[in-house]
């Protein structure tokens, strides 16, 4: 072998052996994972059901004022926002035709009672004549059929004429009851139609206003009669409270909700359509243990918690769940009083691994 072959392989074995260190040790460390518990401990507890509702005026406390026919309004003193009192002048409308008619039935009433008094003085008459032997009975008993005819007319005409005076009466509309303009829909001048869509006037008492709750129709049988509400109104941080007043008695079997009127508790400044929340207290617990729904971990079926055990460790229990609400869960089996529960952190955490709890 050459010499320059000789060095090369002697260049190429000390550079191999130089590549051949043993490896560095590799050891795997795990830090313990930090995260936040809470303590839990037996507390009152409510178990809630949770709607959307409107603000609505009590039935008889919600009036809309339309015309009872065409007309033309010839007054309309009140605005929009005005209290009235009963008996107040809220509408006067022009009809014509009812004024025509009025005049029409009276005057058939008084063409009924002359009628009536000349068969009157005729049966006098006749009687007299019968009695002294100078008229005949027939023409008395024609004359007495002519009276009970005549006065079947004039009852008659004093019915009519009755039905058209209560009709013309509804041409002056006066407030039924104490309350506020809380609608306006024309002016004087205007001319109207006898239809529901042309609204005059609507009169609602504020005294007397109440919310009607959508109600999901799988809670309907959570809720009864006298239970607590909270009326959750928009930009307002606190509730107002009321009860629950009426349920349905029935439900479309098709639908997805059903109404539930609530009474509100004291006076409300909310106006009639407002939209609220409202949380109806369905079931009260006294001592209950709770932990917040964030806590929840669901594998399938099964619902779990992660403890921190008073090794440092955490601990994967299964539990059962009660009443829930949107913050809240009843935990009503594996879990006791005083022990470490995991709320921030436990997401992916295995069972058994080491924790540090963060203040």
């Amino acid at each position: 072998m050459k010499t320059r072959d000789w060095r090369l392989l002697i260049l190429i074995i000390l550079m191999g052996g130089g590549c051949s260190k043993p490896a560095v040790e590799q050891v795997e460390t795990t830090a313990p994972a930090p995260v936040k518990t809470i303590t839990v401990a037996a507390a009152p507890f409510e178990g809630i059901v949770a709607a959307s509702g409107i603000v609505s005026a009590a039935p008889g406390a919600d009036w809309v004022i339309t015309a009872p026919e065409p007309a033309r309004i010839v007054e309309l003193p009140k605005a929009e926002g005005d209290r009235v009192t009963p008996g107040d002048l809220l509408v006067r409308f022009e009809i014509p035709a009812r004024a025509t008619d009025v005049a029409a039935r009276r005057a058939e009433v008084d063409q009924a009672r002359a009628r009536m008094e000349n068969a009157q003085a005729s049966v006098t008459r006749l009687t007299t004549l019968v009695e002294h032997g100078v008229a005949a009975q027939k023409e008395l008993e024609d004359a007495r059929r002519d009276l009970s005819e005549a006065r079947a007319a004039l009852a008659q005409a004093n019915a009519a004429t009755e039905a058209a005076a209560v009709l013309a009466a509804r041409s002056t509309v006066r407030a039924r009851f104490a309350g506020v303009i809380a609608k306006r829909g024309h002016n004087p001048g205007d001319m109207v139609e006898a239809t529901s869509a042309d609204l005059i006037l609507r009169v609602v008492d504020p005294s007397k206003l109440q919310v009607v709750a959508s109600v999901p129709i799988p809670d309907l049988a959570r809720v009864r009669v006298g239970k607590p509400v909270r009326v959750l109104v928009p930009g307002s941080e606190a509730p107002e409270d009321g009860k629950v007043l009426t349920r349905p008695a029935a439900v479309d079997p098709t639908g997805v909700a059903a109404e539930v009127r609530i009474s509100l508790n004291a006076e409300t400044t909310l106006a009639v359509g407002t939209p609220v929340r409202v949380e109806i207290v369905a079931e009260q617990r006294p001592a209950a243990l709770t932990v917040p729904i964030e806590a929840i971990l669901r594998e399938d079926d099964d619902t779990f918690v992660m403890v921190a055990a008073a090794d440092n460790k955490a601990q994967k229990r299964k539990v059962t769940i009660g009443l829930t609400t949107a913050k809240l869960a009843e935990i009503t089996g594996g879990l006791k009083a005083g022990e470490a529960v995991i709320v921030q952190g436990q997401q992916g955490l295995p069972d058994g691994a080491a924790i540090t709890q963060e203040k």
